[in-house]
């Protein structure tokens, strides 16, 4: 077969005879030529040299511009017991309707009368607060008693104390005349002694001088006692002055502790009274909160809550509305790399599900084509998966939107960009950049404004 010996067998072997010799006789195989070659890489450099239109693709849903006009859970405020419906799913209702009336579940509401009750708590305490009032008043027209009081019997004092004044100064005179005639006295009984010792005056008249001088030292001491009294009795009009001014102002500083206890007390009250209107305040709202109203017009989509008697918590959602009014938009999300490019108040186009962009004859209410819109709104920041939201609104200047669409409607679409080659936009897929990475202003930049040299400083 390989022919490597000398004894070849070639001669005794029929190829014809086996079929997989004849299936490789039969076989055919392609081989390229240079000129296959070179007209396949001229073609392809060609093609690479064709214009392509960037564009940014991406998919979405319908939804408002507005997040008041957005489907919405009417929540409850307050914990309690599902008691009776007034809704099903798919009725309209208006702002301020009834959805459900709603039972307390918390122990501290269940009784009827229980705005009555604090209503009584609270005239009460209001009473309580009048009391106060009173005894402030009493107290404050027992300390300007207490005030008058005590400059009347300090007028009284001071008086006093002027008469023993003036009478310490009368006894001082009494004293000095009572010395005046003890002096006189005791001379006049030394000219007697003399003249009796010389047997010129008797014995009766030199008793008669003694006698006198006797009354006149008698005086003397006596008004001395007299004046000794009068200026203790000043010293002691002095003393209960002072004892009369300070017994005052303890009383008077009694009193003035006692008005503002009453004024502490009524101050106390008064708080009091204040957190038990804020209670009934609570306790009216809480009672209007067990109607649970719509918050704005429109249809009841779905009752997350169902049944009756069953208890929910505050903030539990009970059914959701979608608002009657709204303004459509798109939202969509596109790559960090094509955010660059988006500007608010571009063009987009937009393809609807449900409303192809062929014309179908036989089916005219949706073959409406592609529509246009206007980005309106931009994150700044990246989403959680890893794209950045975009919102799309209906464009003035174009036809409108259908109206049949509803919220949550897919839709696709797509941006047109720059025109470039092919070649460049292959480039720059592989290399995951923007669609005009190279803007003009880097493409072209402008030459540099030179400043005029300075001129020499002469």
């Amino acid at each position: 077969m390989l022919n490597i010996s000398e004894n070849s067998i070639s001669k005794y072997v029929k190829q014809k005879d086996f079929k997989a010799f004849k299936v490789l006789e039969e076989f055919s195989y392609f081989k390229f030529s240079r000129r296959a070659v070179i007209l396949f890489l001229l073609g392809l450099f060609v093609f690479l040299l064709l214009p392509w239109t960037q564009n940014i693709q991406t998919n979405g849903y319908v939804t408002t511009i507005s997040p008041e006009q957005r489907p919405q859970s009417i929540q409850t405020v307050i914990a309690g017991r599902l008691e009776k419906w007034y809704v099903k799913e798919g009725d309209f209702v208006n702002k301020g309707d009834t959805v459900v009336f709603m039972s307390d579940a918390k122990s501290e509401y269940f009784d009827p009368a229980l705005i009555e009750r604090t209503q009584e708590q609270l005239d009460a305490k209001m009473g309580s607060s009048d009391s106060y009032e009173a005894k402030i008043s009493a107290i404050q027209n027992q300390y300007a008693a207490l005030q008058d009081g005590m400059q009347l019997k300090l007028r009284q004092l001071e008086n006093k104390i002027l008469q023993t004044t003036n009478k310490v100064q009368m006894d001082s005179i009494d004293l000095v005349a009572y010395q005046t005639n003890l002096k006189i006295a005791e001379n006049q009984l030394a000219r007697t002694q003399e003249l009796h010792e010389k047997g010129l005056k008797s014995l009766t008249e030199l008793q008669e001088k003694e006698m006198k001088v006797q009354e006149a030292n008698a005086k003397v001491t006596v008004g001395r006692n007299k004046l000794l009294n009068t200026r203790n009795e000043l010293l002691n009009l002095d003393l209960e002055m002072s004892s009369t001014e300070q017994d005052y102002r303890d009383k008077l500083a009694k009193a003035q502790s006692d008005i503002q206890s009453a004024l502490s007390a009524k101050l106390g009250t008064a708080a009091e009274v204040s957190k038990l209107r804020n209670q009934i305040s609570n306790y009216s709202q809480r009672q209007r909160l067990y109607y649970v109203t719509a918050p704005q017009s429109g249809y009841i989509t779905k009752a997350i809550k169902k049944g009756v008697g069953e208890v929910i918590k505050e903030g539990t959602d009970i059914v959701s509305i979608m608002p009657q009014d709204y303004d459509l938009a798109v939202e969509v999300y596109v790559k960090p790399q094509d955010l660059p490019l988006i500007q608010q108040g571009d063009r987009v186009r937009l393809r609807f599900d449900g409303w192809p962009a062929i014309v179908i004859s036989g089916w005219p209410e949706a073959s409406t084509g592609v529509f246009t819109g206007k980005v309106f709104a931009m994150d700044r920041f990246i989403s959680s998966n890893g794209y950045y939201r975009i919102l799309v609104s209906p464009d003035p200047d174009d036809r409108e939107w259908p109206d049949k669409l509803s919220m949550g409607t897919g839709v696709q679409t797509f941006m047109l960009l720059n025109n470039v080659p092919i070649w460049y936009e292959i480039w720059r897929q592989l290399n995951g950049f923007p669609p005009d990475y190279y803007s003009k202003e880097k493409r072209n930049p402008e030459p540099l404004k030179l400043k005029a040299p300075l001129k020499s400083v002469k």
